[in-house]
């Protein structure tokens, strides 16, 4: 796979990561989870040059990590692995919940927390994985950045953040990249974000960059989604919204086969052809997908291509709930 770096001073990664969240977390959960296979697919995307890994310590919550630092006995210096904190938090019997902790103590305890599921000495990208409003956007940053002085951090990100509070945090450390949802059917960022990222040599790193599957053609009608999805409960995924988007999901569909390539390969090369430093992060559970994915890197769209996927409507129904 051809490479990139995450901006112009970060470390060089394929084009395409992987995203490792679905392997532990939110997707179809009831289906049992074979820890060879997925292992397999983590060497695998190392193998096509997809180095990214991106995983959190609420994904599970602490189970994906834990899982990334056994896929990485041995193999450690080939990735370029990123977590993140600060959407997990505890409740009042000290057990980990989902929820908003940005606070500098809780940066620093977590930080030797996820570098020991991960079995590693550093993490090459530590990211805020949300904004706490409680918490000023600085001393959180700030905590960050000790990890970096630290040395178990050899740069810090943000996700799902706004112009301004990359501003706040570039005024206490260098920020590597930015993290937040990008596809052809979420395109909220490309107006503020993603051009200041591309003015500031700020890496933009996408994920859900197939839509939640969605662009993959794969879903016809909400029953198609299993039981327990969190899917199931998203606005665009509600059978009334998800009659109407399959439009979206059809022309992806068309312009594939004109060009000989999968629905998912054009959605990804769209996220790929936004600039030089976007580095998109579809995951997958199983090698077949991740193959597809990859080949994504192969894919040249004309810029009449680009236009008509320009040109794809604005899908029926909020991002999230």
């Amino acid at each position: 796979m051809r490479s990139t770096t995450l901006g112009p001073d970060g470390p060089e990664v394929g084009v395409i990561g992987l995203g490792c969240m679905g392997m532990s977390f939110s997707y179809d959960q009831a289906t049992p989870r074979d820890e060879t296979t997925l292992i397999s697919v983590v060497h695998q995307a190392l193998d096509l040059g997809m180095t990214l890994l991106d995983t959190a310590d609420v994904y599970g919550p602490f189970t994906n990590e834990e899982l990334l630092g056994r896929a990485l006995q041995g193999r450690r210096d080939q990735a370029v692995l990123a977590t993140k904190v600060g959407a997990l938090t505890r409740d009042a019997r000290g057990n980990p919940v989902m929820g908003l902790d940005n606070l500098p103590e809780h940066i620093r305890r977590s930080i030797d927390e996820s570098l020991a599921r991960l079995g590693t000495e550093y993490v090459d990208l530590y990211y805020l994985h949300r904004t706490d409003p409680q918490v000023p956007i600085e001393e959180s940053v700030g905590a960050l950045a000790e990890a970096v002085a630290a040395g178990k951090a050899r740069a810090i990100g943000l996700s799902e953040v706004s112009v301004e509070q990359i501003k706040r945090a570039q005024s206490v450390h260098p920020i590597m990249a930015v993290q937040s949802e990008l596809s052809l059917w979420t395109r909220d960022w490309m107006t503020e974000v993603l051009p200041y990222c591309q003015e500031q040599d700020i890496a933009f790193v996408p994920y859900s960059p197939l839509g939640k599957g969605f662009l993959t053609g794969r879903f016809s009608s909400h029953d198609d989604l299993p039981e327990d999805d969190f899917r199931r409960g998203l606005a665009r995924f509600q059978q009334e919204a998800l009659s109407t988007n399959l439009a979206i999901a059809e022309r992806v569909r068309e312009i594939a086969e004109r060009m000989g390539a999968t629905p998912a390969q054009v959605a990804l090369a769209w996220v790929l052809a936004q600039g030089e430093y976007v580095v998109p992060i579809p995951g997958t559970k199983t090698p077949r997908y991740l193959a597809d994915n990859a080949g994504a890197a192969d894919i040249e769209l004309s810029a009449a291509d680009l236009a008509e996927l320009d040109a794809l409507p604005v899908p029926t129904g909020g991002r999230y709930f």
